[in-house]
């Protein structure tokens, strides 16, 4: 019996520390440590990269809203590559083509490649990587370039908002709800040092330090943090938005989620060297818990709602982890099978939904890299364009 209570105090201190101790240390140290970026109003040649497969339904939004974001249209290229569309998504963009907007037709070969083929087209200082379906508000790329004029700072990171919701899946709001958390960790990371990493929405790294994207690893996090891998900084420029669509359903965003940590947990083995606390100090504890502890910690988790129920004779503190857990996970699978609940009834069922989901992604993922199971193609979601993003203030 003191093994199980040393287990199950063991992957509850895991868990604590994963939930509670490393977002109030990051946040904390947020407040207390700045290191200054001396911003300016640099305006580089910058070229804008967008890998398509499949997105006819997006594309042609996404191409007039990267044409009318403020920034001098001799300073920037715009180049959409397509992975081996079959739906019109190459004729979409070549109506673009009196604009100045360069389309490049791929076999499927996969998004990691189809970047790569667009950077090499590609002749500007500055590199910007952002999704079919993410779309800019006017000052994006002026405020991607910003930090850019401090020569420490290597990449910029931009902010992933969510449109309106109203209408969406039910878990949708958890998911708002989950980046509103991630934007504040970042904020205190960029604040103290550096971001963990970007988000495929919208980011910017110097041309010279952009490295060949390799198959099966998620792009986003790769290609930001060799930034850190060259004694950069990677920043975070919160008025730099895109405004991503909501989630048509949770099964569908289920299996993205998966394939995301699939390919995310193989970036970070691949990144490996940047865990080492020696050479990158705090960004590697950053960088182990964000990537790895919140991905794993459906294992402890696991093992504390086993253990709890074995150790109900020895008092009613186990009593009482057996039976908050027991209606934690019911409420669950209440939200799973209520998507269309609203309102305090919906925040009490679909933010465990979310949890759960989150965690069972992870632990997928998880499998899948322990058993060597690469992703190296994606596949639309069946996404709409967010809306038209708000003016900013």
């Amino acid at each position: 019996m003191d093994i199980l209570v040393a287990v199950f105090w063991t992957a509850v201190g895991v868990v604590g520390l994963t939930y509670v101790v490393m977002p109030a240390l990051v946040l904390g140290r947020g407040l207390v440590v700045h290191r200054e970026v001396s911003a300016g109003a640099r305006q580089p040649t910058v070229s804008v990269i967008v890998a398509a497969y499949n997105e006819v339904g997006v594309i042609a939004s996404k191409i007039r809203n990267l044409l009318a974001l403020d920034y001098p249209v001799e300073r920037r290229e715009l180049i959409v590559v397509s992975d081996g569309s079959v739906d019109g998504t190459e004729h979409a963009v070549a109506a673009f083509a009196d604009a100045g907007v360069r389309a490049i037709a791929l076999p499927r070969v996969g998004k990691a490649m189809a970047l790569n083929t667009g950077v090499a087209a590609s002749t500007g200082d500055v590199l910007v990587f952002t999704d079919a379906n993410s779309m800019l508000v006017p000052n994006a790329l002026r405020a991607l370039m910003a930090p850019l004029a401090d020569p420490r700072v290597g990449a910029v990171a931009g902010d992933q908002r969510y449109g309106d919701t109203a209408g969406a899946a039910g878990i949708t709001e958890s998911e708002r709800r989950y980046w509103n958390l991630d934007r504040a960790l970042k904020r205190a990371e960029s604040r103290a040092g550096s971001a963990v990493s970007a988000t495929g929405a919208l980011y910017a790294i110097r041309r010279e330090l952009f490295e060949i994207i390799p198959d099966g690893v998620t792009d986003d996090f790769f290609s930001s943090t060799a930034a850190i891998c060259a004694g950069r900084r990677l920043v975070f420029a919160e008025d730099a938005a895109a405004y991503e669509p909501v989630a048509v359903s949770g099964g569908r965003e289920f299996g993205r989620k998966v394939r995301i940590m699939t390919r995310g947990l193989r970036a970070v083995h691949l990144r490996r060297e940047l865990l080492n606390p020696r050479r990158h100090g705090f960004y590697a504890v950053q960088l182990l818990w964000h990537k790895v502890l919140r991905r794993l910690v459906a294992l402890p988790l696991l093992v504390v709602a086993v253990v709890a129920p074995l150790l109900w004779s020895q008092g009613k503190l186990y009593q009482l982890a057996t039976v908050a857990q027991g209606a934690f996970y019911a409420l669950a699978v209440l939200g799973l099978r209520s998507p269309g609940a609203r309102g305090k009834i919906s925040a009490l069922l679909h933010l465990p939904t979310y949890f759960c989901l989150v965690n069972l992604a992870a632990l997928l993922a998880a499998w899948n890299v322990v058993r060597g199971r690469r992703i190296d193609r994606w596949e639309t979601s069946g996404s709409q364009p967010a809306a038209e993003p708000p003016l900013p203030p």
